[in-house]
């Protein structure tokens, strides 16, 4: 383990004292584990087998997959960065999806709808969580009306706080000449970024970014950002995996590699413990949240499109607020 340099990485990033320790330390049970495989080499199955040795040890706190994956961009081994990122993405939304319910419908009627439902614990395999969303679906929709349900999702939003998404787009908005610049500004910085990743060779949250991608979304505008229609923003996700979206055939496979959602994509793959797609909700919270920042407004959206009822991407219908569509 290269503990000096990753020292000076943490430090960069501006990480505490305190956890920098940590995140020597966690690396370092972690290439003990590896036992004379180099972490440069390590693979995703490496990965795969200490997060089970994490999850029985009771070590497998947000911070320390946070330690690992630094690790992993640090050295460039992107399966490791890939392999500790995925197991937090979302991780919380069941113990956020928990409380949100409490909230908006009480706490018999939450308690009924997770009753012998243990919250999974962080890093628990994707393959296992689509069996706990679709449980926990179909008891919401059977005992709470559909626009409750879908309210109560779209403010789990995956569990992400508001400084999460403020990147400054109010700012930028009111600094366009109208709604229009301001969309064409945003994809222009979307593109470059993703050019960036792929001149890098560095992963953009998850993925791959290849020529191909980037020239598919320059070719579609709104697909990571969003065009506008009317009165409206239609936005469309970038698929999980764009690269191999592009590349795939197979209808549900093209599905799966579109789903950005952990608890419910491996159920697309398999059909098995298939989801209601009303639980796209929370990625619609998810979608709708920067453009509520950039409108300093709530908005009431429409899910258009989604992985999980059919479609091939996932697309939501946004409306402009009126005193935006007066400066066009």
């Amino acid at each position: 383990m290269d503990k000096d340099g990753f020292q000076t990485f943490l430090e960069k990033q501006k990480v505490p004292e305190e956890k920098i320790s940590d995140a020597i330390s966690i690396v370092e049970r972690f290439e003990s584990f590896l036992n004379g495989t180099t972490l440069a080499s390590a693979t995703s199955n490496n990965a795969e087998e200490f997060i089970r040795i994490m999850l029985e040890e009771g070590t497998n706190t947000y911070d320390n997959f946070i330690h690992l994956l630094r690790y992993g961009y640090f050295i460039e081994n992107n399966d490791l960065y890939i392999s500790f990122l995925e197991p937090i993405d979302g991780g919380n939304v069941m113990e956020v999806l928990h409380k949100k319910l409490g909230e908006e419908v009480g706490e018999a009627l939450r308690d009924d709808v997770f009753k012998d439902i243990s919250l999974p614990p962080l890093g628990t395999p994707a393959s296992e969580k689509p069996r706990i969303t679709q449980s926990v679906m179909e008891r919401m929709e059977a005992n709470i009306d559909s626009k409750t349900c879908q309210k109560v999702l779209t403010e789990v939003a995956h569990g992400l706080s508001t400084e999460f998404y403020d990147s400054g787009q109010r700012e930028k908005l009111l600094a366009a000449k109208n709604i229009d610049d301001y969309l064409k500004e945003k994809q222009n910085a979307f593109i470059a970024q993703l050019e960036k990743h792929r001149d890098e060779g560095t992963p953009f949250f998850n993925q791959e970014i290849t020529d191909d991608v980037v020239q598919w979304i320059r070719d579609n505008p709104g697909i990571g950002s969003a065009k506008r229609e009317g009165n409206y923003l239609i936005h469309t996700k970038i698929p999980f995996l764009a690269k191999e979206y592009l590349a795939e055939t197979d209808d549900r496979m093209k599905r799966y590699y579109a789903c950005h959602c952990a608890w419910a994509r491996e159920a697309i793959k398999t059909g098995e413990n298939e989801v209601s797609s009303t639980f796209c909700y929370c990625s619609g919270g998810f979608t709708v949240k920067p453009w509520e920042i950039a409108f300093d407004q709530p908005l009431e959206y429409e899910m258009l499109e989604s992985a999980l009822q059919g479609d091939e991407r996932c697309t939501f219908k946004i409306p402009i607020p009126e005193e935006f569509l007066k400066k066009l």
